[in-house]
C-alpha cells in the first residue's frame, strides 16, 4: 500500500493566506530540550538526522513549518537545512520571547519586535517569513493593548518582510482581540482543553486564520481502550471548517508518519 500523503488536502491560511497542508511541522526539538513540557524526554536531533525529518516532512506533503527565537537553535539551524528549499516551504516564525540560560524573557517593544523579524531573517537565510505571531505570555489583553508589538508588525507587513501577522495566546479574549486586526490566532484545542473553541468560530467567520497548537495535549492524552487518541484528536480538530492546520512538533520519523496518515484518512472521510 502506498504511503499517504497530504498534498491535496492543502487549504488557505485564512481569507488570503497561502495555501498549507493541514499538518503543520513544529520544530522546538530541533533547537531546544530545557525546560519543555513533554512527558518524555528526548535528545536534540544532529544535522543528519534534521534534514532527514524534514525531507519526510516534505515527501509526505508537510509544506508548514513552525519555529520562534524562543525554541533554542531551531531557526539557526534550518536556515541551512532548507537552503534550496524556500519555495517548498509556509515558515512560522514569532516574536515577543527570548530564551537563553535555560530562562525565558519576553519583550514587546517596537525595537525588540523590528530586531527580532531582522534576525530571524538573518537565521531562516530568507527575505520575507510568511507568518509572523506573538509569543504570548499570558497577559494577551495587555500585550494586545499597550505594547507596540502589532503596530510594529503591521508596518514590517507593509515593507513586505513578513507576509501576515497575528498571536500565539493563552485566553479567549485575547485570541478575539488580536483577530480584529491580526491575520491568524494560534490556539490551544484538544481533546482535553476547549474553551478557545470561540476563538476558531471567529476567525472562520471573519477569514482569519487558525492554527492549532498542543492539537495532541503534548502527548498527555489519555482515552478509554481501544480510541486511537491521535485519531480522536485530529477529527475534534478537523471538524470545525475554520482550523486551518495543527502544528505537531515530532522528531519521530514514524509519529509523523501516522500523524500524516491519520489526518489524511480524517479528512478523506469528511
Amino acid at each position: 500500500m502506498s504511503q499517504a500523503t497530504l498534498h491535496d488536502l492543502y487549504r488557505p491560511l485564512g481569507h488570503d493566506g497561502p495555501r498549507v497542508s493541514p499538518l503543520g511541522l513544529g520544530t522546538v526539538k530541533l533547537g531546544r530540550d530545557q525546560g519543555v513540557k513533554y512527558p518524555n524526554g528526548f535528545q536534540i536531533p544532529d544535522d543528519d538526522e534534521a534534514r532527514m525529518l524534514l525531507k519526510l516532512a516534505r515527501d509526505l506533503g508537510i509544506n508548514l513549518i513552525d519555529t520562534a527565537p524562543a525554541y533554542g537553535r531551531s531557526e539557526e539551524r534550518l536556515g541551512p537545512l532548507l537552503r534550496g528549499q524556500r519555495q517548498d516551504w509556509v515558515i512560522v516564525s514569532k516574536v515577543g520571547e527570548e530564551f537563553s540560560d535555560g530562562q525565558s524573557r519576553h519583550d514587546f517593544s517596537a525595537a525588540h519586535t523590528r530586531f527580532s523579524v531582522e534576525r530571524s531573517l538573518k537565521r531562516l537565510e530568507t527575505d520575507y517569513i510568511d507568518l509572523v505571531l506573538v509569543h504570548s505570555d499570558g497577559n494577551d489583553l495587555a500585550i494586545l493593548n499597550d505594547s507596540e508589538v502589532y503596530p510594529t508588525l503591521a508596518a514590517l507587513k507593509r515593507e513586505g518582510k513578513i507576509g501576515g501577522f497575528g498571536f500565539s495566546g493563552k485566553t479567549v479574549d485575547g485570541g478575539l482581540k488580536a483577530l480584529e486586526q491580526g491575520d491568524c490566532a494560534m490556539v490551544t484545542y484538544n481533546l482535553n482543553e476547549r474553551n478557545e473553541k470561540a476563538v476558531i468560530d471567529y476567525a472562520s467567520k471573519h477569514g482569519k486564520a487558525i492554527l492549532v497548537k498542543k492539537a495532541l495535549a503534548s502527548g498527555h492524552v489519555c482515552l478509554g481502550p481501544g480510541v486511537d487518541p491521535v485519531r480522536a484528536s485530529f477529527e475534534l480538530l478537523f471538524e470545525h471548517p475554520g482550523v486551518a492546520s495543527a502544528i505537531v512538533g515530532t522528531i519521530n520519523p514514524l509519529h509523523l508518519a501516522h500523524n500524516v496518515a491519520t489526518v489524511a484518512t480524517v479528512l478523506r472521510k469528511h
